[in-house]
């Protein structure tokens, strides 16, 4: 396990957790509910990947406008922009009318051709209930959800080299009991509110090829990003 080449994330705290990093080419499960930070920690990885590494990333989304995405990074100084010009970061937002029955292999041909090393997918949640619509089925059943959402995670797990960050909202049942199947790691992102007080906290519930921290640490979200204190 200590063989494994790793792909630093670079998010202070994080990388001692999977001693030293995710396991190259390995597909993680991000989950956690609204506000927890999955989309802050997502552009950090690829930031960090693209300044620090110079590893090309792509951000896949369902959800976000690329334009929301480039201001809620620049809160934290991250200028997407700049890497864009240099080729080192995409924004795909894919809206619904755009989904079809070619959109998994459209998808990894765009990771393979720009050579990209880290991709996030936002998210995995929306990707199940809007893909099925209108593709086999005009009214699609939970079988068909789950058939399209399998198709998708093992496709991209057996044709793209990069190292995958999937978001997922984190009681959706149907998305995660199949990407948590697939997924060579798990990571959960937990908000609680006490008395007033708002805590986040960060769990790697499991990562393959490595030795993993199980414990529960504080996730904190500053002026330069997430931050996860070792316990």
């Amino acid at each position: 396990m200590k063989n494994s080449q790793r792909v630093k994330t670079h998010i202070p705290g994080f990388d001692e957790l999977v001693q030293g990093g995710f396991p190259q080419s390995s597909n993680i499960l991000l989950s956690g509910s609204a506000g927890t930070g999955k989309t802050i920690f997502s552009l950090q990885y690829l930031y960090n990947g693209a300044v620090l590494e110079k590893e090309a990333g792509i951000y896949f989304t369902f959800e976000e406008r690329g334009a929301a995405l480039r201001e809620q990074a620049q809160q934290f100084g991250w200028d997407l922009e700049k890497l864009e010009k240099k080729k080192l970061l995409r924004i795909i937002p894919i809206g619904v009318e755009e989904l079809s029955k070619s959109t998994l292999m459209d998808i990894i041909e765009i990771v393979r051709d720009t050579k990209s090393k880290r991709v996030v997918i936002d998210s995995i949640t929306t990707l199940a209930y809007l893909s099925p619509m209108g593709f086999e089925e005009t009214s699609p059943t939970l079988y068909s959800v789950k058939k399209f959402l399998y198709k998708f995670m093992a496709l991209f797990k057996e044709f793209n080299g990069a190292t995958s960050i999937f978001i997922s909202q984190k009681d959706e049942e149907i998305s995660n009991s199949i990407a948590e199947y697939l997924c060579d790691g798990i990571v959960t992102l937990n908000f609680e509110t006490l008395g007033g007080d708002c805590s986040r906290s960060l769990l790697v519930k499991k990562m393959r090829r490595t030795k993993n921290d199980e414990d529960l640490h504080p996730l904190e979200i500053n002026d330069s990003g997430v931050h996860i204190r070792n316990l």
